[in-house]
């Protein structure tokens, strides 16, 4: 059974859509990578899915109980404050939100899941640290871990490495590939192909006029050679 079915669904703002429409069905434990130039609607897709935007057309079907709320997000950098003056605890913590609703305070179980979420995040360790004298991959764990808070079966992704070094880089890929292995869906935008298809399971190429769904494997077979050299001159 699906978790996401999209059937024609255009994205947009206003009613006017960004892209072509989009088909695609998401199943429990898939790793998609959305991959598509700058400006092609990769983030608005997202946003659609959160229900943060309306549909332009078409529909998204959520199955087996799920709703958005239970979705968890790590938005695009340049969205996060990188100066919060919060601690990660508190931060990670604030994932469980909506699981308490209007209690006024954090049960022992919210506490357990977020001391779960920074173990699997590697990062107990800073637990008391201020998430504003953090690297920039140890943000990204934070994040990623506040987002395991609000959601453990499915996680949306808005690229997650970018302006990380190689090292945070690698590691945050591994921590996700690790997730995903452990059973969360994964859908995550990526700028990096050549990164994509060594953990995805399906990728979806968005463009202005045509969007294209396939497994891993038929995007190798098509591509060939050719999506080594893919993501360059995207930026």
């Amino acid at each position: 059974m699906a978790l996401i079915k999209c059937e024609n669904l255009l994205t947009g703002y206003n009613g006017v859509a960004v892209s072509a429409s989009v088909s695609f069905e998401i199943s429990s434990g898939d790793y998609l990578c959305i991959v598509g130039s700058n400006g092609s609607g990769k983030s608005t897709l997202i946003k659609t899915l959160l229900g943060l935007e309306k549909p332009v057309g078409g529909k998204v079907l959520f199955s087996d109980g799920l709703i958005s709320r239970q979705i968890g997000y790590l938005p695009q950098q340049s969205e996060v404050q990188k100066d919060f003056p919060a601690s990660v605890w508190e931060i990670v913590l604030s994932g469980t939100l909506n699981k308490i609703h209007l209690r006024p305070f954090y049960s022992r179980k919210e506490k357990q899941l977020a001391c779960e979420a920074l173990e699997k995040m590697e990062i107990s360790h800073l637990k008391n640290k201020c998430y504003r004298t953090l690297s920039g991959g140890q943000q990204q764990r934070v994040l990623l871990a506040r987002a395991l808070c609000a959601a453990s079966r499915l996680i949306l992704l808005d690229e997650p490495v970018t302006g990380l070094d190689p090292k945070a880089t690698a590691e945050m890929y591994h921590l996700i590939e690790k997730l995903n292995k452990d059973g969360v869906t994964v859908i995550m935008i990526s700028h990096d192909v050549d990164e994509a298809v060594k953990y995805a399971s399906h990728i979806l190429t968005i463009g202005k006029d045509h969007s294209h769904f396939q497994t891993v494997e038929d995007y190798i077979t098509f591509h060939g050679e050719h999506c080594h050299h893919h993501h360059e001159g995207e930026e």
